[in-house]
């Protein structure tokens, strides 16, 4: 009867219960890996409540203070605005550390759900048609909150902040043609300079957050409400048919409670676990780098890449161009970001593949896309821990040129053999899979027979395991051009195209 009542009224003010009768039933998938675009979106919500309150005490100055506050250590240390506004969050207002360590720990987890979120749909291909754009926009969204990640932290102007700016400043000069106009423009003249962090707050806590407010419904929201969501496949499904609980009243309730697990998880973190003391840093001196500096995770990969680029540099009409930043901080992300965005257009034009898909795959189902999925990660992770190559060889008494040399070969090894190697286990498990749909499930109970011989009994699969385990017939391959007088070859492209399809169809 509420319900109703509400739809009444704003059908009458605004003409919403079309919308909201139609919003209360839809069906949501049961499955758990659907939560994992929750975790993201509710992280967001405790980023941005604990970042406004922040914003109350946090002043964006990098002109010169004298420290006089709680933090005995730094007193009578000369400082800037900002990393003492910093000091002063962590010590002297009620609550501020909770608060600070919260937004922290709630942009890592942020990140972290946007990650798991993006490689569930990718292994399941839940970006295929209709769903391109919302996966164009996912991937905007990845680059914005990593971005914003990278600009927050920067924002105290400690030491170990400061030398990521430094590696920022380093990175724009190395920009052909326009780096040092870049630089200038950015940092208001030479390094440091006097308005990076005003014009990082800016960006940080107007810019890239508008765009996140509006790109996160739209994402989330808008798109997903106007598509049928995905789902595995099951005995008495398809394209058309989602089988799940109603918005209201069961997907609310999970969903609320999902929302307080969360905030929850992120508090206790929060509470428990240190992260980021600016104050065992101190300010940031340009003439100072603190040894073992590390960035947050996500950022991890880009310190990589820099540190296993080989020293090639060029000149060219007198310009030094320093391919050793170049290439790692544009290429390895550019490879990235670039792969992952493009990825749905190239398997659509490998495969010929235009049809709805609602029903999701299992990863050995398609086990190309798996393998490169893998192979990602594998480029992914060999990059994170070069990030780390100096700890590594201090922890585990290596060379530090041995573990550098270790990883440049791991860059390019990883990702082939992790490649024949996923692709290989998802072939297997789907011989494993026909075996059950044919010949039934193993019981573990072994049987003599008359002739003395030993064979396990097996029971026939249920209609239910069947249809799980039975993978869809392959597409079509696509059409080549017909030959003219049977002597002229296809273009390359052609065949390269169905060359392609063959190798990402054979099962």
């Amino acid at each position: 009867m509420k319900v109703g009542s509400l739809a009444k009224t704003l059908d009458d003010r605004v003409g919403g219960a079309g919308f909201l009768n139609r919003a209360m039933r839809k069906a949501f998938a049961n499955h758990w890996t659907f939560l994992l675009g929750e975790i993201a979106l509710y992280a967001f919500v405790v980023v941005l409540v604990t970042g406004v309150f922040l914003t109350f005490f946090f002043k964006p100055s990098m002109e010169e203070v004298v420290y006089d506050g709680a933090y005995v250590p730094l007193r009578g240390v000369t400082m800037s605005q900002a990393y003492a506004s910093s000091l002063e969050i962590s010590f002297d207002v009620r609550g501020g550390l909770l608060v600070r360590q919260m937004h922290h720990w709630g942009t890592l987890i942020f990140i972290g759900g946007i990650v798991a979120h993006l490689l569930r749909n990718f292994f399941t291909g839940a970006f295929r048609k209709p769903r391109e754009l919302n996966w164009l926009i996912g991937m905007a969204l990845f680059g914005l909150v990593m971005l914003n990640g990278l600009l927050g932290y920067s924002l105290p102007d400690d030491l170990l902040s400061g030398a990521g700016l430094r590696i920022l400043h380093g990175v724009t000069l190395s920009v052909p043609l326009v780096g040092t106009y870049l630089a200038t423009f950015l940092f208001g003249g030479e390094f440091p300079g006097d308005d990076i962090i005003s014009r990082l707050y800016s960006l940080h806590v107007l810019l890239i957050p508008g765009l996140l407010l509006v790109l996160v419904p739209l994402h989330a929201v808008v798109l997903t409400w106007r598509q049928m969501h995905t789902q595995f496949r099951a005995k008495g499904l398809n394209e058309n048919l989602v089988r799940g609980d109603p918005f209201y009243p069961a997907f609310l309730a999970k969903t609320t409670a999902f929302l307080l697990w969360v905030t929850g998880v992120i508090a206790l973190l929060a509470t428990v676990f240190q992260i980021n003391p600016i104050w065992l840093y101190g300010p940031y001196v340009p003439s100072t780098v603190s040894a073992g500096s590390q960035p947050d995770w996500y950022m991890g990969f880009l310190e990589g890449a820099l540190r296993l680029m080989p020293p090639w540099e060029f000149t060219v009409f007198g310009h030094t161009v320093t391919m050793s930043v170049l290439i790692p901080a544009l290429a390895a992300p550019g490879l990235l970001f670039a792969g992952l965005a493009l990825y749905p257009f190239v398997e659509r034009w490998v495969t010929g593949d235009r049809a709805v898909h609602n029903l999701l795959d299992r990863p050995r189902d398609v086990p190309t896309r798996t393998g490169i999925g893998v192979a990602g990660i594998v480029y992914y992770g060999v990059l994170w821990m070069s990030g780390g190559n100096d700890l590594i060889a201090s922890t585990f008494h290596i060379s530090l040129n041995a573990t550098t040399w270790i990883f440049r070969v791991a860059i390019l090894a990883g990702p082939v053999l992790a490649y024949v190697v996923t692709r290989w286990i998802c072939l297997g498990l789907q011989a494993r899979d026909r075996h059950m749909v044919v010949h039934g499930v193993e019981t573990g109970m072994i049987v003599r027979g008359p002739g003395g011989g030993f064979t396990e009994v097996e029971r026939p699969a249920t209609e239910e395991a069947k249809a799980k385990l039975a993978p869809p017939a392959p597409e079509s391959p696509p059409a080549l051009p017909p030959v003219s007088n049977g002597d002229v070859p296809p273009p390359a492209k052609h065949r390269i195209r169905a060359a392609l399809h063959r190798s990402w169809s054979s099962r």
